[in-house]
């Protein structure tokens, strides 16, 4: 059988470490199938606009232009990054017209339809629209902070792909709502690909990182206490964070899973903050903020892995287990079953 052309639709632009790395490992993953697969290069200066402003102010209550210098010097290094992903010709975001047709047109990871996104939410393309491919899918698609059902037209668009599969419980109930049939649950990329991402499973060199912003005071206080006690360093990466001892604000996503894979343990509020903890082995703890709830919450969850998701009643003891000792064995024993059935999914869909 001749390899299958597969364009793959997801957010493979924006100037955050997580949807990098999804587009990168799924992409790099059916190629390594065998399979002629890009990354559907959609544009749109609107969209450019929202990211670029967003990467050089991510935390809107930071002073304006505070290390306004190394996001920049951030965004350069995604810039760069992006230039050496597999990408078919680019095409306008709001008036797709793909040069070459396509076998398979697979949609996702990430958020790819929340209706909610800051700047993607409602977009057609996501659903299939102006798309003509032999096959429509998903893989790993998630409705993000999204939880009301779909309209009728939303959910006629789902009825258009020949197969779904979701990452988290909140988009199958979502899907389930519409279509009266449950997805199935996939892995997202990072965690099905991981032998893709350079470095895993490097050795500690005592330090943690922290990864996020807008972590609540009461977290501040419990993992600084945690740090002085166990005489670990704490470094930001990406973002600003004052407590942390050190901020690698302009690193780059490939310096990213670097630093990641050598860390002792992970402080996150974000998706992939846990998933990079996850593929590393690393202990972590993670405090979601109300946008990232609901796929932080399902990952977990999914994997066993709840005792590491932590909030304010939360004991400040607990911190020394959660983020010094080893992972519980169960969380990658799920990890490996959740992976055979993202395997089975891909298998089916490809065939």
């Amino acid at each position: 059988m001749p390899p299958t052309s597969i364009g793959v639709l997801t957010f493979h632009r924006c100037i955050n470490y997580g949807s990098y790395w999804q587009a990168r490992c799924l992409v790099e993953g059916l190629r390594e199938r065998g399979h002629d697969a890009v990354l559907l290069d959609h544009q749109s200066r609107r969209v450019n606009r929202a990211e670029w402003r967003c990467a050089l102010r991510p935390d809107p209550a930071a002073p304006a232009g505070d290390h306004r210098s190394l996001y920049k010097a951030k965004a350069r290094r995604f810039f760069a990054a992006f230039d050496d992903l597999p990408l078919s010709p680019p095409f306008a975001l709001d008036a797709p017209k793909l040069d070459e047709p396509r076998d398979m047109v697979l949609v996702g990871s990430d958020e790819v339809w929340n209706l909610q996104h800051p700047w993607y939410g409602g977009e057609g393309l996501f659903y299939g629209d102006g798309l003509r491919p032999r096959r429509l899918a998903s893989y790993a698609a998630s409705f993000g902070s999204q939880s009301f059902s779909l309209d009728g037209h939303r959910s006629s668009q789902l009825r258009r792909f020949d197969a779904i599969s979701v990452r988290d419980q909140n988009s199958q109930d979502i899907v389930a709502a519409s279509l009266g049939r449950r997805p199935p649950l996939v892995l997202d990329p990072v965690l099905q690909f991981a032998h893709l991402v350079p470095n895993c499973a490097k050795a500690d060199h005592g330090y943690a990182i922290v990864y996020g912003h807008g972590f609540p005071d009461w977290l501040v206080s419990d993992v600084t206490q945690w740090a002085q006690g166990q005489s670990v360093r704490l470094i930001s990466v990406g973002y600003d964070n004052p407590w942390a001892e050190e901020q690698y604000i302009e690193t780059g996503p490939l310096e990213f899973a670097d630093l990641m894979a050598g860390a002792a343990a992970v402080i996150t509020n974000f998706f992939h903050g846990c998933v990079f903890a996850l593929i590393n082995g690393k202990p972590f703890v993670t405090a979601p903020s109300d946008y990232r709830f609901n796929k932080v919450r399902d990952l977990v969850a999914a994997l066993g892995a709840d005792a590491h998701m932590v909030s304010e009643v939360t004991e400040p003891s607990s911190y020394e287990s959660l983020l010094s000792l080893p992972l519980d064995p169960s969380i990658e024993r799920q990890i490996a079953s959740l992976r055979a059935v993202s395997e089975a999914y891909l298998d089916e869909v490809l065939a």
